[in-house]
């Protein structure tokens, strides 16, 4: 996610908004791969969205094996389990038919949402940018200064900062892409369709749950699966 409009007019009032159906996740420790998505419904995903009586369902649903997120109201999904060190992957595409817009993979969650956002480290899935990636909130990330990205002043996330993609790995919309995300430690490395697109340092080493962004933009999810480190 980087700066759009959509958010700005989403969150211009802030003291209005209410952020729904937050709970703390439960940590867990395990060697086995994970199906995060059991390609049927929700279940094991919980949800954060800006407004009031605002359902999961009215955001996001399951068919044939995708999860559907509508792109709005803004927010996310996220896992009701907790991960420090692990390789996600998953599949991605923007529809046919549709504009391609604005997502993101949050990584390492940490605590209560802020706005429509946590403080987090997220892998961007903005159309023609995929392999970017932001820390916000404090959240801590590094990488070669020709490549680091600062927003001092955005109108609802304040300042944060990140680190752009080395290359463009990302197909057409209306195709599906993969992703390959590792966090290992304090370090972070993103593959998209199977070419490396960034290695990132410095990140706060904790626990947290991993999220889909709903961001302004219909955009499609499949075969989640999570390796633990």
């Amino acid at each position: 996610m980087r700066n759009h409009p959509i958010l700005i007019t989403a969150l211009a009032a802030c003291a209005v908004i209410s952020l729904t159906a937050y709970s703390e996740p439960a940590a867990k420790s395990s060697t086995a791969t994970t199906q995060l998505f059991n390609g049927r419904n929700l279940d094991g995903w919980s949800h954060v969205l800006v407004g009031d009586n605002v359902k999961k369902e009215d955001v996001w649903t399951v068919k044939d094996g995708v999860i559907i997120c509508k792109g709005t109201p803004l927010g996310y999904l996220f896992t009701n389990t907790s991960h420090q060190d692990f390789k996600l992957s998953f599949e991605w595409r923007w529809p046919t038919g549709t504009t391609p817009g604005n997502s993101g993979v949050l990584l390492r969650i940490a605590g209560k949402p802020a706005t429509f956002m946590p403080k987090c480290v997220e892998a961007q899935l903005k159309h023609e940018n995929a392999g970017d990636a932001w820390g916000f909130f404090g959240a801590s990330l590094d990488g070669p200064p020709d490549r680091i990205q600062e927003i001092k002043d955005h109108a609802t996330l304040g300042k944060f900062k990140g680190i752009k993609k080395i290359k463009p790995a990302e197909k057409p919309a209306g195709e599906w892409n993969q992703y390959e995300i590792t966090v290992s430690g304090g370090n972070l490395e993103l593959k998209v369709n199977g070419e490396l697109v960034n290695q990132v340092s410095g990140l706060d080493i904790l626990a947290g749950p991993i999220g889909l962004q709903s961001e302004g933009a219909e955009i499609h999810f499949r075969k989640i699966h999570l390796e633990p480190k």
